[in-house]
């Protein structure tokens, strides 16, 4: 019998420190806002990749920063991501029915509910980054709130899915197509992997080198999930696939063909694990993860 591969186990035990440190921070609650809460943890807990909960620990690591914090850092981007896929999942944006393999956050309760529980993640993500038991330097804590803030928003995701939103059925240059991924996607998964470094207190070239890696890793993610879209099954992603397409929305898989679209994401991969590969023996789980987002079939 095969040995699982050093990255799974990683990916695993991280999602599973981090799916504690959700459990708690997103407790069941009762009363009359009970239901709110339901939707958020039914949106948060138990589904997806967790790659940027995992960027967050695996960087975090590298500067020797205490798991439970890292993992507190962790569970704050998940729940920010969780907001945007909620919101971008409404009738006002993609409108998919579909979500991690199960109905969308608006079909499982209702319009009203999922965009609250939306709003409602995205401000307890950045509560958790103030809070002391995340990190005791005020200026570390400030640093995680700035940089998320500039990561989701009007220059960071909340931009990005604008430009995605304009661009239905218009014809964009692949220099275009980039700026627009660079935002909606790329830019919290670089937050992701440079709050390790921020959590770490790292010199300013490793936060360097950690921000490049996470940038090209970004892209080539976004990348991967565009060849998804127009290759995988329902089944392999957990939401409807070929909607892209089908909405008429700009992708580089439309503008370079499939086959070019696949070596640039190889290419910003290969690139990713190299802005990494100072850190040596430390670093080669992140090199592995560079490898992976452009491999995966889910």
């Amino acid at each position: 019998m095969s040995q699982p591969d050093p990255l799974s186990v990683a990916m695993r035990r991280a999602a599973s420190q981090v799916e504690a440190a959700l459990e708690e921070l997103l407790p069941v609650v009762e009363g009359a806002e009970s239901r709110l809460c339901a939707a958020m943890r039914y949106a948060t807990l138990g589904g997806g990749k967790r790659m940027r909960a995992f960027l967050v620990m695996e960087t975090a690591a590298l500067f020797g920063v205490d798991r439970s914090c890292a993992a507190r850092v962790a569970a704050s981007v998940e729940m920010l991501h969780a907001y945007s896929l909620i919101h971008d999942d409404l009738p006002a944006m993609d409108d998919d029915d579909l979500r991690r393999g199960k109905p969308s956050c608006h079909k499982q309760f209702d319009e009203a509910t999922a965009i609250l529980a939306g709003d409602a993640l995205q401000a307890r993500a950045f509560e958790i980054l103030g809070e002391v038991a995340t990190h005791t330097s005020p200026e570390a804590r400030c640093e995680l709130v700035v940089a998320l803030a500039h990561a989701a928003g009007a220059r960071g995701m909340c931009g990005g899915q604008m430009i995605d939103i304009d661009a239905e059925g218009k014809t964009l240059t692949a220099e275009q197509i980039g700026r627009l991924q660079a935002l909606k996607t790329g830019r919290l998964i670089q937050y992701s992997a440079e709050a390790g470094a921020i959590l770490g207190r790292a010199p300013l070239h490793h936060r360097h080198q950690i921000a490049a890696y996470g940038r090209d890793l970004g892209t080539a993610f976004q990348i991967a999930d565009d060849v998804l879209d127009a290759t995988g099954t329902e089944e392999e992603v957990g939401k409807a696939v070929g909607k892209d397409a089908a909405a008429g929305k700009a992708t580089l898989v439309g503008v370079l063909g499939l086959e070019r679209a696949v070596a640039q994401a190889d290419m910003l991969a290969a690139q990713a694990a190299q802005h990494v590969d100072g850190f040596g023996e430390n670093g080669a789980l992140l090199r592995q993860l560079a490898a992976y987002v452009v491999s995966r079939r889910t």
